[in-house]
């Protein structure tokens, strides 16, 4: 299943293309173009998934299998200091290419990125009823 206008269909079946560090025959997983720090790299599934939502079970588990191999294999040739595994859904929340990918970013000492949020102030009962919202009660 793929889709013929998405750019990373196209990267991750090689009509376009890239430097990859692995693949097989439902992942390819390449360099970032335009890298938060060195050795930035994309996990693109080679069938085309917009979102995490609809990524079937078995491929969500794979990506995260990779990831980990992929991190692994990445902390000990690049030498970082950790590692951030990142992953938009929707524009909200950053996503800019509508087709499921995991990012995996080295990270440095003093590299200049930064990854957070400010937390906010929440009340035990406001916590509560979040968490009675999510479960269903």
């Amino acid at each position: 299943m793929r889709d013929d206008n998405c750019i990373f269909c196209k990267i991750a079946n090689g009509d376009i293309p890239s430097k990859v560090l692995y693949e097989d025959d439902e992942f390819k997983v390449i360099l970032d173009v335009g890298p938060a720090t060195k050795g930035h790299a994309l996990i693109l599934p080679k069938n085309h998934y917009p979102n995490l939502y609809e990524l079937p079970d078995d491929t969500a588990s794979k990506v995260m299998l990779l990831a980990k191999r992929m991190a692994s294999r990445m902390t000990e040739k690049l030498g970082c200091d950790g590692f951030n595994l990142v992953q938009n859904n929707g524009k909200t929340a950053g996503q800019t290419v509508f087709h499921f990918h995991l990012h995996l970013i080295p990270r440095y000492e003093d590299d200049g990125q930064t990854l957070g949020w400010k937390p906010l102030e929440m009340a035990q009962e406001e916590l509560e009823e979040v968490r009675k919202t999510i479960v269903g009660e």
